[in-house]
């Protein structure tokens, strides 16, 4: 069984500089990737893992 797992770039699918384990858990992980440089967030949960969705900037109204 695996104890240590990269964890892969949603975007371009390649290993970032991160390694965790299977009872990690990240809330809102700022997840860069060196080959893509695109920074995305992310929850992990036990080897799971989901995207942040975030919401866009509204316009100030006057």
């Amino acid at each position: 069984m695996k104890e240590n797992e990269w964890i892969l770039c949603p975007v371009c699918k390649n290993k970032t500089r991160i390694k965790i384990r299977r009872d990690t858990v990240l809330i809102n992980f700022p997840l860069f990737c060196p080959k893509c440089k695109q920074e995305t967030l992310v929850n992990i949960n036990e080897w799971n893992m989901s995207l942040v969705k975030e919401p866009d900037a509204k316009t100030q109204s006057q």
